[in-house]
């Protein structure tokens, strides 16, 4: 059974002028225009983001991925003097899966327990995928699964946010040499709060950097109250709240 991308496809690549297949490539130049449409619109979330692989990284890998499945399509002929020879289109999109994946997880950041970049290393790979999809003359599926994408990237951000904002992030700067963390618990016992996955980084000689999670009910103490007794605490330099529309 043959889709409409298929049968579109097949109608358009039937038209010549005189002896020239143009069909093929007016196939060729849609797929590479929707491919930089529907990757751009993904790099532009993500480069409006402020992240680090942005608009021209989104539309390389999705360009790029286009290029190979149009390669693998036309670029190697099932006729070479007279005889015909079985070909496999997907053998390069393979080859394209696995490489991309590498390219991915290098924009994965793990630091301190912390992971950052799943996102984006997501998008990357999908790109891939909406760039093979149009390099394939999936039009219908390339452009729809785009659309999907970007509503996940843009109204999944505020259910994320809504769900997070009981347990928000704290991020404070303080002195070496201080009883901090004894400190910290005794403000977390007070406010009768929880401390969740809480981490510290030696920034320099002078200054620790430290994270974490407060689990809070707001009818014993408020996220921006529990900040306040925090800032009160002799050696403590700055304090963030992060995650907290409350705010």
């Amino acid at each position: 059974m043959k889709t409409l991308d298929q049968v579109i496809a097949e109608k358009i690549g039937k038209y010549t002028v005189g002896d020239w297949p143009i069909g093929n490539l007016i196939l060729c130049v849609i797929a590479l225009l929707l491919c930089v449409i529907l990757c751009g619109a993904i790099g532009f979330e993500r480069e409006k983001r402020g992240r680090t692989a942005g608009l021209r990284t989104h539309l390389l890998v999705g360009l790029g991925s286009c290029i190979i499945m149009i390669i693998s399509i036309y670029g190697f002929p099932t006729k070479v003097d007279g005889q015909t020879y079985n070909r496999d289109v997907a053998r390069l999109a393979a080859q394209v899966i696995t490489g991309v994946g590498f390219l991915g997880a290098g924009a994965i950041i793990h630091r301190n327990d912390k992971t950052r970049g799943l996102t984006t290393a997501a998008t990357i790979w999908i790109v891939m995928a909406i760039g093979l999809a149009c390099g394939s003359m999936n039009f219908i599926l390339a452009t729809g699964g785009t659309i999907i994408i970007i509503i996940f990237l843009t109204v999944l951000r505020g259910v994320e946010a809504k769900i997070s904002k009981n347990i928000p992030m704290i991020v404070l700067h303080s002195e070496l040499g201080k009883p901090i963390i004894s400190n910290i618990l005794e403000v977390a016992k007070i406010c009768k709060c929880e401390i969740e996955d809480i981490h510290s980084e030696l920034v320099n000689k002078e200054k620790l950097e430290m994270n974490f999670r407060i689990n809070i009910d707001d009818k014993a103490c408020s996220p921006l109250e529990f900040v306040s007794k925090l800032e009160q605490i002799d050696g403590i330099i700055d304090v963030s709240l992060l995650n907290n529309h409350k705010a």
